[in-house]
């Protein structure tokens, strides 16, 4: 008698277990708003009600947005290359190893060669919010995507008189529930502001930025409760500020940076972000760099210190340029270049409990030099 021929085991999985057959369909929601972006793109084809939910629903998308937030296994580096081909690496992986050196998987994005995303010049901005990134391809047109849905979108030209450098901002105005870009033009020393409401086919000038003593710094600006915000230089007196834009009112206002000690100065080698959902200043002294946060926004003097990093790691001395991330330890993702004269930049994690450093190392990447572009959340929003 032949032997019975043994089953395979079955995997436990969704569709196995038929859930929309037999749970409340509330309830299989608030399941699906716990996966991954990747699981759920896969999930589409289950059924009609699912498809719906997870490719059309916006609801559902800025809610599991909002879930991904406190994941960090939902925040990934976004990186491109020379040739910039856009690529991922999850932070977690970054944080995780205990050598000097952090090895983490590089994921590349899916887009074609001929996308309009290889015709991107300028690789060092970047604006994200919600999961949607915004990259400027020249001074008078820019585009937003969302690569892990691979859907982007060109916005209309923006053309001025007499343009010389142009910034774009990617944010979300919560008072007309709409995603806008706020572009900040350079002409002929008057620094001319247009917002862009994504769904319409047009540029609105607004107010121009305060002036013509005031200079913005020339990347991008950081968005943050419900503002635009800028460190800027006045001319006169030659010292720095921060100049937000208020997206309710359309309307500028001042902030004063911190004051630490006498020996603390901001400079041109100053940087704005954000940080555990917090304003926060990058700032060099003469042997090392400190790191600072606005707890309350607006609140001049609720400005604090979280820590200093070296100057000079085991790799020589470096400029830092960006704070990208802090981990739940105190671990802390810079770019950074060698030397004031270098353009090429590098990642450092920090150990700020243990003054430790070490270098974030990629497999799988094989387009060269890799540039860090933005903290970015895996997202399912896509107004456009």
């Amino acid at each position: 008698m032949a032997k019975r021929r043994k089953q395979p085991q079955q995997t436990l999985t969704l569709t196995s277990l038929h859930l929309s057959g037999t749970l409340p369909f509330d309830l299989v929601v608030e399941i699906l708003y716990r996966l991954p972006v990747k699981h759920l793109l896969q999930l589409r084809c289950v059924c009609k009600s699912w498809n719906s939910i997870i490719s059309r629903d916006s609801d559902f998308a800025k809610k599991h947005f909002r879930l991904s937030t406190s994941r960090h296994d939902r925040h990934h580096l976004i990186l491109s290359s020379p040739k910039f081909l856009l690529s991922h690496s999850l932070i977690s992986s970054i944080f995780t190893s205990t050598f000097t050196t952090a090895t983490s998987t590089v994921k590349q994005f899916g887009y074609g060669k001929r996308s309009i995303l290889n015709k991107i010049a300028d690789r060092n901005s970047a604006s994200t919010c919600d999961g949607i990134l915004c990259f400027k391809i020249h001074d008078t047109l820019a585009l937003v995507c969302n690569p892990f849905i691979r859907k982007f979108k060109r916005l209309p030209l923006l053309k001025f008189p007499h343009q010389f450098h142009t910034s774009y901002t990617l944010v979300y105005d919560r008072f007309t529930n709409n995603y806008k870009i706020i572009a900040v033009n350079t002409s002929r020393m008057k620094y001319e502001v247009s917002v862009h409401t994504l769904g319409t086919h047009c540029w609105r000038r607004i107010l121009d930025f305060p002036g013509p003593d005031l200079i913005p710094n020339s990347g991008s600006g950081t968005f943050l409760n419900d503002s635009v915000s800028w460190l800027t230089r006045d001319t006169i007196d030659r010292a720095y500020l921060i100049v937000s834009l208020d997206l309710e009112k359309e309307s500028y206002q001042k902030l004063s940076l911190p004051v630490v000690d006498v020996e603390f100065l901001i400079s041109i080698m100053s940087t704005l972000g954000t940080l555990r959902g917090c304003l926060s200043l990058l700032s060099p002294r003469d042997t090392f760099y400190d790191v600072l946060i606005m707890k309350e926004y607006g609140d001049e003097n609720s400005w604090i210190k979280l820590f200093s990093v070296p100057q000079t790691n085991p790799w020589g001395d470096c400029h830092y340029t960006k704070v990208l991330y802090i981990s739940e330890d105190d671990q802390v993702l810079m770019e950074f270049r060698k030397g004031w004269t270098e353009t090429e930049y590098s990642l450092v994690v920090y150990d700020s409990i243990n003054n430790t450093f070490k270098i974030p190392k990629f497999q799988n990447n094989i387009h060269g030099h890799m540039v860090a572009k933005e903290i970015y959340v895996e997202s399912l929003i896509c107004p456009f």
